[in-house]
């Protein structure tokens, strides 16, 4: 992309069709501002939910020999088995550019740091003589990850992923990414050398929902490098299909959260500067097509001139067919208050995967949101930072999501485990508390089982 200077909103550029919704003057529920602001008219979870259980069951019932029928039909690839062979992991991290190797290993050592210091403290709690409870976190045994491919290429994904695994103590780790018919029918050869740069050697060319459904239920097979086997915890972007597989098999495994195409959000008021915010709106446009870009300003003025500047810089960067599409489609747009207090309402309701805050004292507005997937504070803290070498993770809940779930992070991959350990005279002190509300619960035994620990004593 060619970078505008600020005047560049003068120059003449092809007009673009980006949103308008101006909530000026209008006192909104949190229902109201859910329904007003920007969303997609995409396939819903419920028009995919169909093509994903006849994936799942093809997976669980055939098998490889499912896989490679669908290998064939989506990715255009034949296939014997999925694993990448040690020697294309061994091949691809040889044959790196050193360049993208030694951004790769900075990417990896912030957040390998961020990482590390996640990771909660085991709690012990005396509540009495002899009377101790605790919570110890656990890793869970074996992860499936999956990192996306299609229209680009994710090696950022496969650190995102692994590294807070690692951090975690989980100690088996398997790898699954779309194969590619240009890479003879393996990963791409990036995906393949970030894995073997963080010492993953089980990796699988497998894509979609049919890489999740492997993960979930495993896949016997001759031995054990032909087996694949299930998993206790599912993460990893994707799209729709992806993020459905992944809300059917919740409860088979584990999941990180539902993270399907990409959005970003900027709150911005009149001191943001308007080619800023128009790069990072593009930045997050060149995902996908269906990728969402939305301004929210009390601003008139910078709403205008970050239009200009989208038409401008649409028409000079690299994927701009599909910024543009993204940008005109119901999904993105620039969304008018009233205030500042409005705003960040309307950012609230709307729980973007990435929040950029540019106003004026950005960090404190920053610490008023309560709903976002990351935030990203001032002028010097654009979504590609985070995307890359920020140290947090970008795999981010979408869709409003973020009001309830989190990003990827070392917890994902531990689970709180309660201790009680009581002794005679502990157990004794509250015996009587105990049968009494096994009473008044009508279950005796539960009293029973207390009591008989007492009895002739």
């Amino acid at each position: 992309m060619t970078i505008s200077p600020e005047n560049s909103a003068d120059t003449p550029a092809q007009p673009l069709d980006f949103r308008r919704i101006d909530l000026r003057g209008r006192s909104l529920s949190l229902a109201e501002l859910r329904a007003a602001v920007p969303r997609a008219e995409h396939q819903t979870m419920a028009d995919a939910e169909q093509k994903v259980l006849d994936i799942i069951s093809a997976v669980r019932s055939r098998g490889f020999e499912a896989l490679g029928e669908l290998a064939l039909a989506f990715d255009g690839v034949e296939q014997s088995h999925p694993r990448v062979p040690a020697a294309a992991l061994a091949a691809a991290l040889e044959n790196l550019d050193p360049a993208v190797r030694a951004a790769l290993e900075e990417s990896i050592s912030r957040a390998r740091r961020f990482a590390d210091g996640q990771r909660p403290a085991s709690v012990h709690v005396e509540l009495g003589d002899g009377a101790v409870v605790s919570q110890n976190w656990v890793p869970v045994g074996r992860v499936g990850l999956y990192v996306p491919g299609g229209l680009a290429v994710y090696p950022s994904s496969v650190i995102m992923n692994v590294v807070p695994a690692l951090a975690a103590g989980v100690t088996s780790i398997a790898l699954a990414s779309p194969p590619q018919k240009d890479f003879g029918g393996l990963p791409h050869p990036t995906i393949l050398a970030a894995a073997a740069l963080l010492g993953i050697d089980e990796v699988y060319g497998i894509g979609g929902a049919q890489a999740i459904a492997s993960f979930a239920f495993g896949i016997p097979g001759a031995g054990h490098e032909q087996s694949i086997e299930p998993v206790d915890v599912v993460t990893g972007p994707g799209n729709i299909f992806v993020a459905t597989a992944k809300r059917l098999v919740k409860g088979v495994v584990g999941i990180d959260s539902e993270a399907g195409t990409t959005e970003i959000a900027i709150l911005a008021d009149a001191s943001a500067r308007p080619a800023l915010v128009a790069a990072d709106l593009i930045s997050q446009a060149e995902h996908d097509p269906k990728a969402a870009s939305v301004l929210i300003t009390d601003s008139e003025e910078l709403a205008s001139a970050v239009r200009r500047e989208l038409a401008f810089q649409s028409g000079t960067t690299k994927h701009g067919e599909r910024v543009r599409t993204a940008l005109s489609g119901p999904q993105s747009g620039v969304v008018l208050v009233d205030d500042l207090e409005q705003g960040i309402a309307v950012c609230d309701a709307y729980a973007a995967e990435h929040l950029e805050i540019m106003t004026a004292d950005a960090a404190a507005v920053a610490a008023r949101i309560r709903n976002a997937g990351a935030i990203f504070v001032g002028d010097y803290s654009p979504v590609s930072l985070g995307d890359y070498c920020a140290g947090s993770n970008h795999v981010l809940p979408t869709s409003g999501t973020a009001a309830f779930s989190s990003g990827l992070n070392v917890t994902t991959f531990l689970r709180a485990v309660q201790v009680i350990n009581y002794n005679k005279a502990a157990l004794e002190e509250v015996s009587k508390h105990i049968v009494s509300l096994a009473d008044a619960e009508d279950l005796p035994g539960h009293g029973d089982a207390v009591k008989i620990r007492f009895a002739g004593a």
